[in-house]
């Protein structure tokens, strides 16, 4: 890989106190530019500094939700700056198509809503109350203040004692190893969920993994423990190596 004096791409991710990248949607994007070896250097953004950073780059709002988000890229070599993480991924597979990685999976689609509709709160519930002690103070007052008026109770509150959280995972439990087992359709064919080569729905999945293992890792190891996601996991390892 090109060194960082040589980036083409400067990647827009969300800032920690633990200085690696831990956005699901953020390393969806960092996944595919160590896949596709192409170089680029990571700016942190504090969650307050999200909005008026992208904002003096001129680019245009969301339509919903936050106006601005990461991740953000600004593609030196043409100038472009592009927001969100499925434009960026198209950007990077039709500008750098080789090594390709595939945006559609009728698979991938399906393992990733039944994921969502499995584990979704009780992720959440475990992972956003810690979220807040990985953030810089003004980051966490500012993320703290967003998620409780969205939610109404305190993060404190949304995070069960340990034996109702071991509760809330053991309700989930078998939905989610039936959809581990989803994952391994195409095992005879290779580790990921298509099989031989990694698609956008191996980052998107992984990501949320690795999400889960900087805020927590006893959260992540809930994941991990299924078969389908430890083999995705394990197969993406080499492109999860650079965190900075």
């Amino acid at each position: 890989m090109a060194s960082h004096n040589q980036a083409e791409i400067v990647l827009y991710d969300l800032a920690c106190t633990k200085g690696v990248c831990f956005s699901p949607v953020v390393w969806r994007i960092r996944l595919m530019l160590n896949y596709k070896k192409i170089a680029y250097k990571a700016v942190f953004l504090e969650f307050p500094d999200i909005e008026p950073t992208l904002k003096e780059f001129g680019i245009a709002p969301h339509a919903q939700g936050n106006a601005y988000t990461v991740p953000a890229i600004h593609h030196i070599p043409s100038n472009k700056y592009i927001m969100d993480s499925p434009a960026i991924a198209a950007f990077l597979e039709q500008t750098y198509p080789n090594p390709p990685v595939p945006l559609e999976s009728e698979l991938g689609d399906k393992i990733r809503a039944d994921s969502r509709a499995i584990a979704a709160i009780v992720l959440r519930n475990s992972l956003m109350p810690r979220e807040v002690r990985i953030l810089a103070p003004r980051a966490a007052e500012y993320f703290r203040s967003a998620r409780e008026a969205a939610l109404g109770p305190s993060l404190e509150e949304l995070l069960p004692p340990p034996e109702k959280e071991d509760e809330a995972w053991a309700a989930v439990e078998e939905k989610m190893r039936a959809n581990g087992e989803m994952m391994r359709t195409r095992k005879a064919e290779g580790p990921f969920i298509e099989g031989a080569k990694p698609g956008y729905v191996d980052f998107a999945m992984v990501g949320n993994m690795q999400c889960a293992r900087v805020i927590d890792e006893g959260v992540f190891r809930r994941l991990y423990r299924f078969e389908g996601y430890r083999e995705v996991y394990d197969a993406c390892g080499e492109w999860l190596e650079r965190k900075d």
